[in-house]
């Protein structure tokens, strides 16, 4: 009797120290977010306003570095070229779990100011928006990142895994090898992780109200091509059959008529088959029409017009995006080429893919050459691990009756050098309404991101991190 009794005492000691345990990782993770926005915003602007057109990323570590170490984080610099460096910070864990990395890349796409309505580098405020290039591709990630780090070290959190940092150069074009590759391939042991969190996730609004945080554990691979034609050059005056214009434009519409096959994996099939348990019914029947062999041809068809992103989601997709072509405008051209972004689903047999393009195109003066990317085809991240489960929970807690829902990026990330290295890689991202995704997100003409959704995801952000993290 006397050693059960003694048996119920440890056992009640053991639940009390654990209660207080997680009371303590609560009241250590407290934190008053409204006293923070100033602090989120200001980072953000100023990482914004630093232009970091692919070539001019160590603007931003500079800027970095110099918040990091006046918070005494101490931070390492690796650069392959000095214009384009990447940054690491880490705050140590007691280690008994593996690291998180927390990645976000500083680089951005180019713009045309003239398609602006305010500066693409003011990072203005208006109508409830920050707008300005990289306020939704990937700054916000930077911020969220950095604040995550500077809260974790000022409220001395305890953790049980270390917490990695990493911004990264040339996510957006990388020719060289700068970002990613020469961090995974030279310097891996500074970031090797358990698990890491960055872009590639979305969160839905509607109505004002988030209805599903989409998690990104997979995605599309890059596999562009150049479609060059030759021909004889001449006067302009001088009409000649094999100019390669004719010849280019010919194989331009026959390959953009082309659907390729509808090709589903086990993420995707998922996906839709969620996102019909939670849209409204016009929309849940056609996701429904997708698996529905009398259904499934009108149900692409309304993708394909209304929902572009989720129709790239059932295929490859080939698009094309740049066009090269002559010296004057009365000079016939010996060569003509157009660039496709081709982005093939994760088992997609890609000579093959290839080799149906010629037979398509079926014109011996236009050739396929293939364009290297580094990239290379991964499995999908697990989605029964801790640290999608502290994403769950946090979404759950933070949006409730909001789906969680795993989704095949269309795009391509970063993560896809992480994941062969074993990497359980997940992207999130800030909440967005369908239009704003469409018309002022990722590679836009103009881009934009709600001022409130900024302070929302670097909640979620700490939420996560420290769901997964913090010692218990």
């Amino acid at each position: 009797m006397a050693n059960k009794l003694n048996s119920f005492r440890r056992a009640g000691a053991a639940a009390a120290i654990a209660l207080f345990a997680a009371s303590a990782v609560a009241q250590a993770a407290e934190v008053n977010w409204k006293k923070q926005q100033p602090e989120i915003l200001r980072h953000y602007r100023d990482l914004v306003q630093i232009d970091t057109r692919s070539g001019n990323e160590t603007k931003a570590v500079d800027y970095l570095k110099r918040i990091f170490e006046s918070d005494g984080i101490p931070v390492q610099v690796f650069a392959l070229q000095p214009a384009r460096a990447n940054l690491v910070a880490r705050i140590k864990g007691n280690g008994r779990k593996k690291p998180l990395l927390l990645l976000a890349h500083t680089d951005v796409v180019g713009v045309q100011p003239d398609k602006w309505p305010v500066p693409p580098f003011g990072a203005i405020l208006k109508d409830g928006y920050v707008w300005g290039r990289g306020t939704a591709d990937d700054k916000d990630k930077l911020t969220a990142n950095l604040m995550i780090m500077l809260l974790v070290k000022r409220l001395g959190l305890h953790l049980d895994r270390d917490l990695i940092f990493l911004a990264e150069s040339g996510e957006e074009a990388d020719p060289d090898g700068v970002g990613m590759k020469f961090m995974v391939e030279q310097h891996f042991p500074e970031i090797e992780a358990e698990f890491a969190l960055t872009e590639g996730g979305s969160t839905l609004l509607e109505n004002g109200r988030v209805t599903a945080v989409n998690i990104a554990t997979t995605e599309k691979v890059p596999r562009r091509i150049r479609l060059v034609a030759t021909g004889t050059s001449g006067h302009g005056s001088v009409p000649r059959l094999d100019n390669p214009l004719i010849h280019l434009s010919q194989a331009v519409a026959k390959l953009t008529s082309w659907e390729t096959p509808m090709s589903l994996n086990d993420t995707t099939r998922s996906y839709f088959h969620q996102m019909a348990t939670i849209s409204p019914a016009a929309r849940a029947l056609q996701y429904r029409g997708l698996f529905n062999p009398a259904t499934t041809k009108a149900a692409q068809r309304y993708l394909a017009e209304h929902e572009p992103q989720r129709y790239s989601m059932l295929r490859t997709s080939i698009v094309p995006t740049q066009l090269k072509a002559g010296v004057g405008q009365n000079v016939i051209p010996s060569e003509a080429e157009a660039v496709f972004d081709v982005r093939v689903v994760p088992d997609e047999n890609v000579p093959k893919l290839f080799s149906e393009m010629a037979r398509l195109i079926g014109d011996p003066a236009v050739k396929v050459v293939p364009i290297p990317n580094p990239r290379s085809v991964a499995p999908p991240s697990r989605t029964d691990t801790d640290m999608y489960a502290a994403l769950e929970q946090v979404a759950h807690r933070m949006y409730p009756g909001a789906a969680v829902i795993p989704m095949m990026l269309t795009g391509a990330t970063d993560m896809s050098y992480l994941r062969p290295k074993g990497v359980q890689s997940y992207g999130i991202g800030p909440a967005t309404t369908e239009l704003d995704e469409i018309n002022f997100g990722a590679h836009s003409d103009v881009e934009r991101l709600p001022e409130q959704s900024l302070y929302e995801f670097v909640e979620f952000t700490w939420n996560a991190t420290v769901e997964a993290s913090a010692a218990k």
